[in-house]
């Protein structure tokens, strides 16, 4: 029977860019994962959707499971063999009782890692421009608990060493408690006057920043509304915040973007200017059921005169059957190539097939124009096409080719299935208005969506301002009575991401 194993992970702080790379890689390959409630949902789209997800957080005080249960969860699946990853918001060992589960799974035999992880009681105030350090104004910090009963006889916080002792203090989970920790600092001899700052949701969209002083920082996080999770700190670090903020300044801060189709590098520009990207891919490409129409093309591919490719996937999944049909690269030979898209043609390139042509548009529209132009009279008889493609597919070129007196072929080569994933966190974050830009790049992801969201979808996404790729997803969006706010002049992700930060940067957004 294969040995159990658990690895105790640091999340970070919410920022999924500021997971480790050693928890990522253990991450996808968890069979088991038992998560908290405040992780970047972003997370658990890397983790296989076979493996078992087991939530044990706790939201508003409470807790959908009890650390008991927890320890027994993680002993119980990993004496099924099972590779178990849990997930613990900041740092597993810094006020997340990794320590008292590491405790458990020694005294049941069960082996486990640790995999340290980025604590929000450096990085909420790193992205609030508060470095704890500095040689002008502070050469100690110390981290405490703020969720201890400030009133209880038997305080474990030595309140007189906190006041006098280090240059900057970083209450964690102090919230509820702010009244009571600062009435305790201020007794104890700390200046009313000492800066102070409370970050709530530090390194996401979310974050809000309040800076006063630690006489007033409790009622000014009353009077702001400042819930749980948040940070305080206390020092005259704070005051270079005016200088050092960067994080607030960035020009999408503030925007969480949903994308509907997995995550490439054309969206980074988003990331990189402030933005936060909530993947949540409503298609999931597949060969086809049947290959009989893919493999009657191919075997007699010496018959076609072009061969076209609509999208990268269509080039993946039709060369793919190709070889493994016994066909020779060599066997494309004189077969003219013309792929739609900038993505699409690199795709065919990299496999050392030349592209003869790549239209002007990138639409059923824009292929016609190309063809005809090449076409004596703009007549296309005696020209045979094969364009392999998804299962569901517009049928306007293929009509038009055969009014023009060609032939077309158009065997499936793959499809485009709704996949299952982790809806509800995405589902509360529409409802509470934290996806402020909701992205889609066909009118499948768009109709995909809005059947795993149910019958109240369309409110859902109503407050979010739409981006789609091009006219055929943006008519179907506006089919359903939903406005489109962002739409390119090219069919393209990347031009379709340039249109949402220039929509962003126009001056009655800021």
């Amino acid at each position: 029977m294969k040995k159990g194993k658990v690895y105790l992970i640091g999340a970070g702080p919410g920022d999924i860019g500021l997971l480790t790379v050693k928890g990522m890689k253990y991450l996808r390959k968890a069979e088991v994962v038992v998560y908290d409630f405040h992780l970047n949902a972003q997370m658990l789209n890397y983790i296989d959707h076979d493996a078992e997800f087991i939530y044990a957080g706790k939201r508003g005080g409470h807790h959908a499971m009890t650390q008991d249960d927890i320890n027994q969860a993680l002993v119980d699946k990993a004496k099924e063999g099972k590779l178990v990853c849990r997930i613990k918001g900041g740092d597993p060992f810094i006020f997340g009782r990794g320590g008292e589960e590491a405790e458990f799974l020694v005294e049941n035999g069960i082996s486990f890692e640790v995999v340290p992880g980025i604590s929000s009681s450096v990085s909420a105030p790193a992205y609030a421009g508060i470095p704890l350090t500095h040689r002008k104004f502070s050469s100690s910090f110390a981290v405490i608990t703020g969720n201890e009963d400030i009133d209880k006889p038997e305080s474990s916080i030595q309140w007189q060493s906190l006041a006098s002792n280090f240059d900057t203090l970083v209450f964690l989970m102090g919230v509820k408690n702010i009244e009571g920790i600062t009435k305790k600092l201020l007794e104890h001899g700390k200046a009313p006057e000492t800066p102070a700052a409370v970050v709530r949701w530090g390194t996401r969209p979310d974050q809000k920043t309040v800076v006063s002083t630690l006489r007033n920082i409790a009622g000014l996080v009353k009077e702001e509304r400042i819930k749980p999770p948040a940070v305080m700190i206390i020092g005259d670090v704070v005051t270079l915040r005016g200088t050092l903020k960067w994080y607030e300044d960035k020009p999408l801060f503030g925007h969480r973007i949903l994308i509907t189709r997995e995550y490439t590098q054309d969206y980074e520009p988003l990331e990189d200017l402030g933005a936060e990207i909530f993947e949540f891919p409503t298609i999931q490409i597949a060969p086809p059921e049947n290959y009989t129409g893919l493999d009657n093309a191919i075997s007699s591919i010496d018959t076609y005169n072009w061969l076209i490719f609509t999208s990268a996937n269509g080039f993946k999944y039709f060369m793919q059957r190709f070889l493994e049909t016994g066909g020779d690269i060599r066997d494309l030979k004189g077969i003219k190539i013309c792929a739609i898209g900038a993505k699409t043609a690199e795709a065919v390139r990299k496999s050392g097939i030349k592209v003869d042509i790549i239209p002007d548009e990138f639409n059923a529209e824009g292929l016609i124009e190309a063809f005809s132009r090449q076409a004596p009279g703009g007549s296309l008889k005696g020209i045979k096409f094969l364009l392999p493609r998804a299962e569901i597919a517009r049928e306007l070129f293929p009509q038009k080719v055969r009014e023009l007196g060609g032939e077309i072929d158009v065997p499936v080569a793959y499809r485009a299935l709704k996949p299952e994933g982790h809806w509800k966190r995405l589902k509360r974050f529409l409802k509470e208005g934290r996806i402020s830009i909701a992205t889609f790049t066909s009118a499948a992801t768009f109709r995909n969506f809005v059947d795993l969201m149910g019958e109240d979808a369309m409110d859902l996404l109503r407050p979010a301002a739409i981006a789609a790729i091009g006219p055929v997803t943006a008519n179907a969006v506006k089919k359903s009575g939903l406005e489109v706010t962002i739409m390119p002049e090219e069919a393209t992700i990347k031009a379709m991401v340039d249109g949402i930060i220039q929509w962003a940067a126009k001056p009655e957004r800021s």
